[in-house]
């Protein structure tokens, strides 16, 4: 059930619209083009204010407008231009030719939203558990062994200061320098290539 229009002290038309309303905007619009739109009702003969009919155009009556469901491939892009972008949802429509932004940050709210952030969620615990990967690697080849008790004890006097030095930036300086050697040997040795990739 929709809301009936009112008309508030000024003469300006408030609530649904009307398809003889519609028509008039799109007829005028077809013909001069959107030029003011805080001017264009006058002209148009709609007691509308000017940014009720340029959202009526934009997000409804514009030819190039896409209606109907969105699809998987949306959907995905959607989700991935949010967690680059964040709530701008101009710009996210400019990526989706036919789709304008209050369709999509509706969509986004009532249908995407649950599934983004549990997306993102999981994108994040990949690239955790990739990092914990690539650490265990770094420390293996340069001859660090972690013990498997359960207080990180490590076999080796300089693995010991990854885990017992209080400056994180110390940690990463060791790992950093243990990294190098990893990636000038990878260069060298390729037998050593070879046998990390099998």
């Amino acid at each position: 059930m929709v809301r009936a229009p009112c008309i508030d002290k000024n003469g300006i038309k408030k609530g649904a619209w009307s398809e003889e309303e519609d028509n008039k905007l799109r007829d005028y619009i077809e013909r001069y083009g959107h030029w003011n739109w805080r001017e264009l009702p006058k002209y148009a003969g709609l007691a509308r204010c000017g940014k009720s009919c340029r959202l009526r155009w934009m997000n409804y009556l514009r030819p190039s407008v896409k209606r109907g469901n969105f699809s998987k491939e949306e959907e995905d892009i959607i989700i991935k231009l949010h967690q680059k972008m964040g709530n701008r949802w101009s710009a996210i429509a400019a990526q989706l030719p036919g789709r304008s932004d209050n369709e999509i940050k509706n969509h986004w709210h009532t249908h995407l939203k649950k599934r983004g952030t549990n997306q993102s969620y999981e994108v994040v615990h990949e690239l955790k558990e990739e990092q914990k990967v690539n650490i265990e690697r770094i420390i293996d080849f340069s001859g660090l062994h972690l013990s498997t008790s359960s207080d990180n004890i490590v076999s080796n006097e300089s693995s010991q200061r990854i885990f017992d030095d209080s400056s994180s930036g110390t940690k990463h300086r060791l790992l950093f320098d243990l990294n190098q050697e990893y990636v000038e040997s990878w260069n060298e040795d390729s037998s050593l290539k070879e046998e990390l990739i099998q």
